[in-house]
């Protein structure tokens, strides 16, 4: 095999791995985005529960223990 034969097939496997790679970044944004939404949503609701003189949140609350 030659340098050029050589250096094509190089080519060829970082190609596939940049197309590869870039599949799975565009997968992960897509989660990105689904998951900000979610958390966009439940923050919302969260506001409202408190809003409504709902209990105390549950990170402000005493553990059982103490």
């Amino acid at each position: 095999m030659n340098k050029q034969d050589q250096i094509e097939e190089m080519l060829a496997h970082l190609t596939r791995s940049v197309d590869e790679l870039s599949e799975i970044v565009a997968a992960q944004a897509g989660d990105i985005a689904r998951l900000k939404s979610r958390v966009g949503l439940l923050l919302e609701r969260e506001a409202e529960r408190e809003a409504d003189g709902g209990t105390i949140a549950l990170a402000d609350q005493r553990p059982p223990h103490w």
